[in-house]
C-alpha cells in the first residue's frame, strides 16, 4: 500500500475549509455594505484577483485529483504490488466527485452571469 496518500481526516478537513470559504461572506462585500456611499464598482482589483486565485486553485486541485487517480489506476493495471484496488477506487471516486463539484460551481457561475446580464438597467 502507498504511504503518501492523504488521510481521510485530512481530506474531510480540506472539504470543511472549502465549504466554510464558500459559505462565509467575503471581506470585500462586508466593506462594501458597511460604508456609506460605496458602490460595487469600488471593489478593488485585489479582491477580484482573490476570487480568481481561489477559482484557479480549485481547478488545479481537481486536475491534480484526476491525474493522481489516473496514475493509481495505471499502476494497478501494471500490477504494482504497492497499489491495491480499494485505494484505486477511492482515488477514482474522489476525482469524480471533485470534477462534478467543479461542474456544479461552473453552472452556478454561468447562471449568475446570465441573471446579471438579463437585469434591467
Amino acid at each position: 500500500m502507498v504511504t503518501n496518500r492523504p488521510d481521510i481526516n485530512q481530506v474531510l478537513s480540506q472539504m470543511r475549509q472549502m465549504r466554510e470559504q464558500v459559505q462565509s461572506p467575503s471581506d470585500s462585500f462586508n466593506r462594501v455594505n458597511s460604508q456609506d456611499g460605496l458602490s460595487v464598482n469600488d471593489v478593488t482589483s485585489a479582491d477580484k484577483s482573490e476570487f480568481s486565485d481561489m477559482l484557479k486553485q480549485a481547478i488545479d486541485q481537481v486536475n491534480s485529483n484526476q491525474k493522481a487517480a489516473t496514475a493509481l489506476a495505471q499502476a494497478y493495471e501494471r500490477g504494482d504490488p504497492n497499489v491495491d484496488l480499494p485505494e484505486v477506487m477511492i482515488g477514482l471516486q474522489k476525482s469524480s466527485i471533485s470534477f462534478e463539484a467543479m461542474t456544479q460551481v461552473r453552472n452556478k457561475l454561468v447562471d449568475a452571469y446570465e441573471k446579471i446580464m438579463n437585469m434591467p438597467v
